[in-house]
């Protein structure tokens, strides 16, 4: 007979999650975005011992599974990380881990750090460096103009500024 058919449930089982997918691009880091990493996985394996002290009921195999998902995805972004000192950058060029100052058409003021993909927060002003605007910026110098593509339109910016914190 089927196991099916001897038993409702079985929480005797572990869950395993498949697990959540990498970025297919090269995953750069600054040395503050590696420590941020780093720090994520040690934080999510501290919540995963503390999981395993608890019931074994499907709601807490289910947050393990999830925890073990996690830090098998931020196992892997460590492993793939490839580290870039900021400062070793030419300091007059956008480059990965730049802070660069821009004007806009309307002349506002607008400051991009160019980040990672785990460190980006376009709320924040932290973009990725595969994301459209830092494409346009990257490789160009002060004073110079580049086009933004936007959804609604193009967009003009002026490079006033560029600094490697």
């Amino acid at each position: 007979m089927s196991k099916a058919f001897t038993k409702e449930d079985d929480d005797t089982e572990s869950i395993r999650l498949d697990d959540l997918p990498q970025s297919p691009h090269p995953n750069l880091v600054t040395p503050q975005g590696l420590a941020d990493l780093q720090a994520r996985l040690e934080a999510r394996r501290a919540d995963l011992a503390g999981l395993l002290a608890a019931p074994e009921d499907f709601d807490s195999k289910m947050a393990v599974a999830v925890a073990e998902r996690d830090i098998r995805f931020l196992e892997a972004r460590v492993g793939r990380a490839i580290l870039v000192d900021p400062k070793g950058q030419a300091p007059d060029v956008v480059a990965f881990g730049a802070e660069v100052d821009v004007l806009t058409e309307d002349d506002r003021r607008i400051t991009f750090a160019i980040v990672g993909e785990d460190a980006a927060d376009p709320a924040r002003g932290k973009i990725s460096v595969y994301s459209p605007i830092a494409r346009a910026l990257i490789g160009e110098t002060l004073g110079s103009t580049v086009e933004w593509r936007k959804p609604s339109g193009n967009e003009d910016l002026e490079i006033e500024a560029i600094r490697f914190p």
